[in-house]
Formats: C-alpha cells, sequence, structure tokens
C-alpha cells in the first residue's frame, strides 16, 4: 500500500527533543530577556516575538523610538502583529484605529471619536546593538538593567539567531561548567583566573586558558564574562600574542516551557601590528579587521553551536551531582534562585547547594 509522503518519516534514531519529552524543568525566568536585534526594526517596522508563552509586539517609530506592547487592540481585540505605523502612529488593520506614540487611541477609522483605550506596553531597553523586554511573573517593574558594554572596532555588529528546544538558565549555567569545556570543546585545559563575582543581578567569571590555534600553534587565552540575570551573556576573548580580541553577546530567551531563542552577537579586532609606521599599522589592522571578521564570527557561533544538542535534549536535574573539576555550578544555581517565583511548585525544587563555594566571591 503506497501511503502520502505527508504521513512517511523516516524512522529516527536520535534523542527525543527536550520539550517533546520532558515536563518543563524550570518556570519562566523573571527580568530582561532580548527578543531581536536592532537591526531588525527599521523605522516603521512591526515584528511579534514570543515571550514566556505570549507575543510581545515590537515596533519603531518614524522618529526612531521603539515600543514594546501586549498583541491585542483593545478595541475588538486584532492581533496587533498586523498594525502598521503611519507616522508615530500604530494603526490597527482591522478597524483602523490609531494609537499614538504614548499608546493612547487618537483615531478611529471612520472619523469618530475615538474611545477612551489605550496600547498595554511593556519595558523595553535598546542596548549592545539587541532589543530587551522586562518581564516579571508579578508584574513588577524593572530593578535592574543591562548596561551597555564597550563597543569593539567600527565594524557593524554581526549576528544571528536561532531556536531549539532547552532552557535560557543552561545557556547562563554553561559559564560555570568548566569540565565541559575541555570534553566538549576539546581546550588543552581550562581554568579560572579569580574566584566568580556574584553582585546582585550580575555575575563576573575570569578564565585563562591554553587553545590551539592552526598553524599558530598552542596560546594563552584570557577570557572574560559578564552575566545578566538569565538574560545575557557578554564575553571578552582575548589572545595578547595575536593581538586578536573577540567581542561575543550571547542571549537565550524563553519563549515556551521547554523551548528557546538563542541570539548571537560579535564584533572581532586585529591590533595594529608593532614596528610599522602608524598610518600602515592602522591600514594593516583594518585590512585584516575587515577579512577574517566573517571567519571569526563563524568560528565563535560554531563555538556556541557545539553545545546545541545537549541543550536540545539535556534535562534539568536538581540537585545535581556535581564532581571535582565540574567548576561552581552548585554557586551558579543558588544564585538564579533570584529570578523564579518564590512559591516554585514540587516538581520545581531549589537546588540543594551551599551559598558559597570554592572560586566563588559573593557581593549584596
Amino acid at each position: 500500500m503506497r501511503l502520502p509522503h505527508d504521513h512517511v518519516h523516516p524512522v529516527s534514531d536520535r534523542p527525543t527533543a527536550a520539550d517533546i519529552a520532558l515536563p518543563p524543568g524550570l518556570p519562566y525566568p523573571d527580568g530582561w530577556a532580548a527578543l531581536a536585534f536592532s537591526a531588525e526594526l527599521k523605522p516603521g517596522t512591526v515584528i511579534t516575538r514570543q515571550l514566556a508563552g505570549e507575543d510581545v509586539v515590537l515596533y519603531r517609530l518614524r522618529d526612531g523610538s521603539l515600543r514594546a506592547v501586549r498583541p491585542y487592540c483593545p478595541h475588538l481585540g486584532a492581533h496587533l502583529g498586523l498594525a502598521a505605523v503611519r507616522g508615530n502612529d500604530l494603526v490597527c488593520p482591522f478597524h483602523l484605529f490609531a494609537f499614538d506614540a504614548d499608546g493612547r487611541c487618537v483615531r478611529t477609522g471612520y472619523s469618530t471619536p475615538p474611545p477612551r483605550a489605550a496600547l498595554s506596553p511593556l519595558p523595553v531597553n535598546e542596548v549592545n546593538g539587541a532589543v530587551f523586554v522586562w518581564r516579571h511573573h508579578d508584574d513588577r517593574e524593572p530593578d535592574w538593567e543591562i548596561p551597555a558594554w564597550h563597543a569593539l572596532g567600527d565594524r557593524p555588529l554581526r549576528h544571528a539567531s536561532w531556536e531549539m528546544p532547552g532552557l535560557a538558565q543552561d545557556v547562563m549555567e554553561n559559564s560555570f561548567d568548566l569540565g565541559h569545556f575541555v570534553t566538549l570543546h576539546g581546550w588543552p585545559q581550562g581554568e579560572l583566573a579569580a574566584p566568580v563575582e556574584f553582585d546582585g543581578a550580575r555575575f563576573h567569571i575570569s578564565m585563562r586558558v591554553r587553545e590551539r590555534f592552526p598553524v599558530l600553534g598552542m596560546r594563552e587565552v584570557e577570557i572574560e564574562v559578564d552575566g545578566y540575570g538569565l538574560a545575557a551573556l557578554h564575553t571578552d576573548v582575548r589572545t595578547p600574542s595575536l593581538g586578536l580580541e573577540i567581542c561575543s553577546l550571547v542571549m537565550p530567551t524563553q519563549v515556551s516551557p521547554g523551548r528557546m531563542q538563542l541570539r548571537q552577537a560579535g564584533r572581532f579586532v586585529l591590533a595594529e601590528p608593532a614596528g610599522l609606521p602608524p598610518a600602515l599599522a592602522r591600514a594593516v589592522s583594518r585590512a585584516a579587521t575587515r577579512v577574517l571578521a566573517g571567519p571569526m564570527f563563524k568560528r565563535s557561533t560554531e563555538f556556541t553551536a557545539a553545545d546545541f544538542p545537549i541543550w536540545s535534549t539535556k534535562k534539568y536535574l536538581s540537585p545535581p551531582r556535581l564532581a571535582a573539576g565540574d567548576g561552581p555550578i552548585g554557586a551558579m544555581r543558588h544564585w538564579a534562585r533570584r529570578f523564579y517565583p518564590s512559591d516554585r511548585p514540587a516538581h520545581h525544587p531549589d537546588p540543594a547547594v551551599p551559598a558559597r563555594q570554592d572560586g566563588v566571591h559573593s557581593r549584596r
């Protein structure tokens, strides 16, 4: 019997994706979450993105300012992801009701007085070439911010986005998992250069590693990681002996209980070579940076992508059975509790880990 092709699939011998196979490992985290890159929102653009199981509508007014709102028109519930920006108004597609820059209804589609209605705004922060929206389980206003990090070089920001099964916390936790840098990513070695610092919604990690470069051999690499909430990792990777510096921003967003979107952006510079006249050194640096920026960003995203199969199929275990050499994962989980409701369900227990471990420095 011949079956329709759309009902026939190959027999799989791969692990089942975590968002299909497992119950949610964690509640939705509170705080900021990246929903887009700034470059995706030209003036007049309207896009819809998911955050914690709900649509969020992002749009940029003609004057360049950015708005984030809940998705349904207060008139009769049309989805504003289908709306258009006219001047600095957002115009609903259903009855052409217009909402001004402050979200107030100022016009109807049939020249009658507008109702007393307004859009439901969400806190939005555009920083580091990305657009972050704030969400809190009890509608609390933002009580911490993602800062503007230094801009590396003057080349355009390169960026990429993916969607996959997984948990935003796993992405942030990855920076603390020293063991996997050796076993999964192939570093010959890696160690903390200083105790991990926790300070409110922020953490800081310093690492020193040795990495093998094609043709150039083994080199010392300095890595500084700043994390904010369960929303953003900013990483500076420097190889002083080669004059290389990479600035990377990795941003996980929980879009449904077991599914996340992941955004990565980066810049790369090659230092001006010593021993050349200043003008020539500057020209060599700029030319090499322009040529190598693409390959270096590709290498950076491939490094991140090595974790994709793990994140997409792993189960969140609490408490984990940690071992020497893992790194301060337990301390990270203790810190991460602040981003979840305090009345977590029984199947989302807090990890049984101490507040302090070796290699950890906490500040309130």
